[in-house]
């Protein structure tokens, strides 16, 4: 059975998920028709690009948490970016069986590149909201991950990220 015209129910273009997800793909596929056409990367490779500029010298396991992105993801991008020369790999002193990434001269070079290029889409996709509505979507996406994350079980974040 099906609920009727003026029965409340499920309406997908009202339904949160689906609008995040409808969101995300619409920002992600402009990104990464720019990554791909201009720079021949995928947004993986980009995600893994910027994590390691940011935190440096990082094992597999480590993007894997740190981009919420699966380890068969992260370990594709990685092989591509090695290919590339983009990034390095080395052994894991700590733990003999992972090796630990980071960015080689000519990747900090293209990050340094693209990083004006990804900040130049998120001024564009944010220049209709005022600065505190930036602070409150970042604040309630946060929220939200979250949330999610508590429902699938994982552990809580620390009250940093919200």
């Amino acid at each position: 059975m099906s609920a009727g015209a003026d029965e409340p129910g499920l309406k997908l273009d009202s339904y949160l998920p689906y609008r995040l997800s409808v969101a995300s793909n619409a920002v992600s596929g402009l990104i990464a028709r720019a990554y791909e056409d201009r720079f021949g990367l995928t947004v993986p490779q980009w995600r893994l690009l910027c994590v390691l500029a940011e935190d440096g010298r990082l094992s597999q396991v480590q993007i894997v948490a740190r981009t919420v992105m699966d380890k068969v993801t992260v370990s594709r991008a990685a092989q591509g970016l090695v290919k590339r020369r983009l990034i390095g790999r080395a052994e894991n002193k700590s733990d003999g069986r992972s090796h630990v990434l980071a960015l080689t001269p000519e990747g900090r070079g293209l990050h340094a590149e693209i990083a004006p290029l990804a900040l130049a889409y998120e001024a564009a996709l944010i220049a209709g909201l005022a600065p505190e509505e930036v602070t409150l979507l970042k604040r309630l996406l946060t929220r939200l991950q979250s949330a999610a994350g508590q429902l699938a079980g994982e552990a809580p974040s620390s009250p940093s990220l919200r």
